[in-house]
């Protein structure tokens, strides 16, 4: 009876949109029909199929597989997700204010937020969590406890915690609170005149936090700004518009949206006064700035407000609104493109062909259409935000991708911590060489094989060699290449010893100083900020970058 009645809902709304859309007539039988067909389909496999089948589950595969087929941003929201949904588009979420993850089957604390119930609680980077309201977590998922630590503002909930070195556990009783991640996770100064604050969302007062943090930063003396948009995925178009606002003049176009639905589409202007229109600004960028951080990027360059350092942003020129479905589910459907001042829509070509970090491929200039900024400088649509001053991104060795994946440098800093109540301060704080030997010494028992890329390459001729029956040709050859080439690994830790020192460093500085001094320990090598920092310094140069050549 149930499987009838799913069929007769289907054919009978769609014979009340036949009703209803006249003058689609043959466009919405199409839907009417292939309804029926889908609805029949499935009552067919599900009383006939040889396996039981789970109908919800089957029906969420179809719908992923159906809206996959037409952007990768437009997805189905069911009720269970709907939490999760929310607190990734308003910054908030009751709880107790930690993210936590996996570490060999354990669940741990990765990151207090600062002032947190977590934070105030005593809860610290490694400690590990046992048991939630008497409930044991071994073996549970970091998903599946974040449920269980995330409930209502100001109900109670007691943990069963573990430290770092620590044989006993102990009892730690929170309260929940609202929480509300930042959006400015960081403001302060790279020197005395130059300010620098990260944005690393665009939920609710995104606009607001950044006004403040730009505010703060010239009452501590900054005449040049840092603003690092990097891997920022993007969020609300609003605030997009008021944080473009905090730089731009009042009545500025932002943004332009158009879609299918012309009432829809919108023009949104800077509606407040700017806090500072002429103070030089740097923005920087990468392959994962997308979305909202590539209409903020976009229109900086756009007026020649700014100076884009770094690398071509994601590419993601499209605008999604939330449309309610039944029984609490949600649709996030893509609805319009979103055009800068310039006139140019940043989306991908094709955005079904990513390189492997999800950024934008090369893109044939004969596909992309030129436009002009205000002073008249050459930009192109097409294919994301290039920066004014490309930064090249080398990536970590692979013995610092191993320490890192293999998590040493997670448990050496909780060592570290053990052993040393205090360091300088975060900007301060450098391994002197007797304690990088120390940890060089703390991986000597551990596990720190790899296989490089060359070495990956030469299996691969072997293997192609040994298929054409020629490998006893080149055998000899290979063997001599292999050995040039083979790794050791007490070299490349002293081969490497500056990107592992850096990583090593900011995982330590985090440990007492938590994520603003994570942030903070990158300065003095970052190639972004160091580059920033270098094209803020010259003024002939910076002012060289915004005219028109």
């Amino acid at each position: 009876m149930y499987k009838k009645s799913i069929a007769g809902l289907f054919v009978g709304v769609f014979a009340l949109g036949l009703f209803s859309f006249k003058t689609d007539s043959e466009r919405y039988f199409e839907i009417a029909k292939n309804l029926d067909v889908f609805a029949t389909l499935f009552k067919e496999v599900n009383t006939y199929y040889v396996d039981d089948v789970p109908p919800a589950q089957m029906m969420r595969t179809g719908i992923d597989a159906m809206l996959k087929s037409l952007d990768p941003y437009t997805n189905y929201i069911p009720e269970d997700d709907i939490e999760d949904f929310r607190t990734m588009t308003t910054g908030q979420y009751g709880g107790i204010g930690a993210i936590i993850g996996a570490r060999d089957g354990k669940v741990m604390v990765q990151m207090p937020y600062e002032n947190s119930p977590a934070h105030k609680a005593g809860l610290a980077i490694g400690d590990e969590i046992l048991k939630v309201n008497g409930v044991n977590v071994q073996g549970k998922s970091s998903e599946e406890v974040s449920k269980l630590l995330k409930g209502q503002a100001n109900t109670a909930i007691k943990l069963e915690v573990r430290s770092y070195g620590q044989a006993k556990s102990r009892n730690v009783e929170l309260m929940r609170e609202n929480i509300v991640v930042d959006n400015v996770p960081y403001y302060g100064m790279l020197d005395s005149e130059i300010g620098y604050f990260q944005l690393s969302g665009f939920t609710m007062d995104a606009g607001k936090e950044v006004r403040t943090a730009v505010q703060k930063l010239k009452e501590m003396g900054a005449k040049k700004i840092v603003f690092d948009l990097r891997d920022n995925p993007g969020g609300l178009l609003h605030e997009a518009v008021n944080i473009s606002n905090v730089f731009v003049d009042k009545g500025t176009d932002i943004v332009s949206t158009k879609g299918k639905v012309e009432e829809w589409n919108k023009t949104y202007k800077a509606l407040d006064e700017p806090l500072d229109k002429n103070m030089p600004l740097v923005i920087l960028t990468s392959s994962r700035s997308a979305s909202a951080s590539e209409i903020v990027a976009g229109v900086m360059q756009d007026y020649d407000r700014a100076v884009l350092v770094g690398e071509r942003t994601f590419g993601k020129g499209l605008v999604q609104v939330t449309r309610p479905l039944s029984y609490n589910s949600q649709l996030k459907v893509t609805t319009a493109k979103y055009y800068i001042p310039s006139g140019r829509c940043i989306q991908a070509i094709d955005y079904t062909h990513r390189n492997e970090d999800g950024s934008v491929g090369k893109i044939p200039d004969s596909l992309r259409v030129a436009f002009k900024t205000a002073a008249g400088r050459v930009v192109y649509d097409g294919g994301g935000v290039s920066p004014d001053v490309e930064v090249k991104q080398t990536g970590f060795s692979e013995i610092t991708r191993t320490i890192a994946g293999k998590g040493y440098f997670y448990d050496y800093a909780n060592q570290y911590k053990l052993e040393h109540p205090s360091i300088p301060a975060a900007k301060e704080f450098q391994l002197t060489d007797q304690e990088y030997k120390k940890f060089v010494a703390y991986l000597a028992n551990k596990d720190v094989s790899y296989t490089t890329g060359i070495e990956n390459e030469l299996k691969d001729v072997a293997e192609t060699a040994k298929e054409g029956k020629h490998y006893d040709d080149i055998k000899a050859e290979l063997e001599a290449i292999k050995q040039k080439v083979s790794h050791n690994k007490a070299n490349d830790l002293m081969r490497f010893r500056e990107e592992i020192q850096e990583v090593l460093e900011a995982e330590i500085a985090s440990r007492y100083y938590l994520q603003k001094g994570y942030i903070e320990s990158s300065f003095d090598d970052d190639p972004d900020i160091l580059m920033a920092k270098q094209v803020l310094n010259d003024p002939v140069k910076y002012n060289a970058y915004l005219k028109a050549n």
